[in-house]
């Protein structure tokens, strides 16, 4: 069982641009041939990918940096180098991509549309070979562009979790009881406070096949903002809930 994570810190970087190449047409009757040198590849870019299948950082955790691959340098004949390949870091619906430094939101995925991407850093770009600065003065240039370096960022990705309905309530409301029962989510029910530790999902179906994602928010409770209880971790979960129910157990004396 993938374990919930809703917060995730990870050190991305795109590619390196690839050199370009110093070359000369080298040919048997042919003693000035001029240069011919490739350009350089450009680096991979580091793209985030929402995946709907997705809902956790989880996975996130286990590695914390993740590098495009470079371009490849220029070759003589006028070959250029191969673009670097980008890496696609899929994430769930719902995420928030903030810088860690300044903890400024760089991008947030509001839907939940599959395969929505961003490319958070370019990979730069690959030099010239000296077939570019040739001119009339200057026959055998033997000079190339260098590649363009690499960006690097770290960036907090946090989850808000995207459902229709979101259950608020006090610990042990029913809550889960509810969404076990009209969904088929199998969420933890027992009888002492906090049984639920992390939001759950569930499907809920109604008439002509259609359906709604409901959330169960774990309990947050007065003093939260002081630190009692699950705290205010929890809060951001119902803050895309197109819903809110708030479940008041019939036994309270309020």
């Amino acid at each position: 069982m993938i374990q919930f994570a809703d917060e995730a810190l990870i050190e991305v970087r795109s590619g390196n641009g690839g050199n370009g190449c110093v070359a000369f047409r080298r040919e048997k009757y042919i003693p000035h041939g001029g240069p011919n040198g490739g350009d350089g590849g450009n680096g991979g870019d580091v793209i985030f990918c929402v995946k709907r299948n997705l809902r956790t950082l989880a996975k996130l955790r286990h590695k914390h940096c993740f590098k495009a691959k470079n371009g490849g340098d220029g070759q003589g004949w006028n070959r250029h180098g191969a673009d670097g390949e980008d890496i696609v870091i899929p994430v769930p619906p719902g995420t928030t991509i903030r810088d860690a430094e300044t903890d400024e939101i760089i991008y947030d995925f509001t839907s939940d549309c599959d395969n929505e991407q961003f490319t958070l850093l370019k990979g730069g770009k690959g030099g010239w070979g000296n077939v570019h600065f040739k001119t009339s003065t200057n026959q055998a240039p033997r000079y190339a562009q260098p590649g363009e370096p690499c960006m690097e960022a770290n960036v907090i990705l946090q989850l808000k979790v995207l459902a229709d309905v979101g259950l608020v309530g006090f610990p042990n409301a029913g809550k889960s009881t509810l969404l076990s029962v009209v969904s088929a989510a199998k969420p933890e029910i027992a009888d002492y406070p906090f049984t639920t530790l992390t939001p759950q999902l569930g499907i809920v179906s109604y008439r002509d096949n259609q359906s709604f994602c409901m959330a169960d928010i774990p309990g947050i409770i007065e003093g939260a903002a002081e630190g009692r209880g699950l705290g205010l971790r929890f809060l951001r979960h119902i803050e895309r809930n197109a819903v809110l129910l708030f479940m008041v157990p019939v036994i309270t004396e309020d």
